[in-house]
This record gives structure tokens, C-alpha cells and sequence, in this order.
């Protein structure tokens, strides 16, 4: 991984063979970023993608391996103890084989390059788990 900052934005290649939340966890913790967003293109050769089931308060995951464009990635970095904390969905197709699939990412490694954007924005927003939903929500300090 590689990367480089203009004013409040990171340009970030994800090599080969690299999983795309760690890296992008290591720029964040790297240069103190705790809010913003972040989209990404690419490709993957192996991605977990999931949807949360209402009914039992839990993600269910598919992984896919084989040759993927990262058609699109886009979503937020805040915190959540003390921790870059990711929400990132993808949509990953290989139009030659007629596949597409999409969701929350839960893991990818790229396969050939990644090419991701985070702009930093002033501030911090936290996470905090909701039990009547299910999922770890923005948490705004006063």
C-alpha cells in the first residue's frame, strides 16, 4: 500500500494480495483520521459482501472468489473505542461471466490494484451499538 495526502484527502493504492479494511485502518490510524468518507475502485479477487437480517439481528455473509471489478465502494470511517470503525458497501461484478454482487464488505483482497479515496472531515463521530436495531449506530458527543 501506498499513499499520499492533498490538503484533507488521501489518495490510497491497495496492492495486490492486501486486504482493503486493514489497509484503509492503517492510513486512518497513520495520519489521526477519525471522520470522513471514502470511495474505491479496483479490483478484488476475493470478497466477503453481506445484508443484515432484520429477524435475527445479524449479518449474513457470501464470499466470492474469481476475477471482480470493484464496480463501486463507497461509505464513512468514524470511531468506535477509540478505533477507525468502517461502513463501507461494494457492488463487485464480472460482467463477462454475467455476475454482480453486492453489500456490506465484511473483507476483499485485491487482486490486482485498489484505488480508494478518504476525505478527511473536521471532527469525530462515534459508534454505539443499538440494541433495537441491531447495529452499531453514529453516536454524536454534545
Amino acid at each position: 500500500m501506498e499513499y499520499r495526502k492533498f490538503d484533507n484527502t488521501w489518495f490510497v493504492r491497495i496492492d495486490r494480495g492486501e486486504e482493503i479494511l486493514a489497509s484503509l485502518a492503517e492510513v486512518c490510524r497513520r495520519e489521526g483520521i477519525t471522520l470522513g468518507t471514502i470511495s474505491g475502485i479496483g479490483a478484488v479477487g476475493e470478497v466477503t459482501l453481506g445484508v443484515f437480517d432484520r429477524g435475527q439481528f445479524a449479518y449474513q455473509s457470501e464470499t466470492y472468489t474469481g476475477d471482480f471489478e470493484i464496480a463501486s465502494c463507497s461509505g464513512t470511517v468514524t470511531t468506535m473505542e477509540g478505533e477507525p470503525y468502517f461502513h463501507l458497501h461494494m457492488a463487485a461484478a464480472n460482467p463477462v461471466k454475467g455476475l454482480c454482487c453486492g453489500g456490506h464488505l465484511n473483507r476483499g483482497v485485491v487482486s490486482l490494484t485498489g484505488e480508494f479515496v478518504i476525505t478527511a472531515l473536521p471532527g469525530a463521530v462515534g459508534r454505539k451499538y443499538s440494541p433495537e436495531v441491531g447495529l452499531n449506530l453514529f453516536e454524536f458527543a454534545d
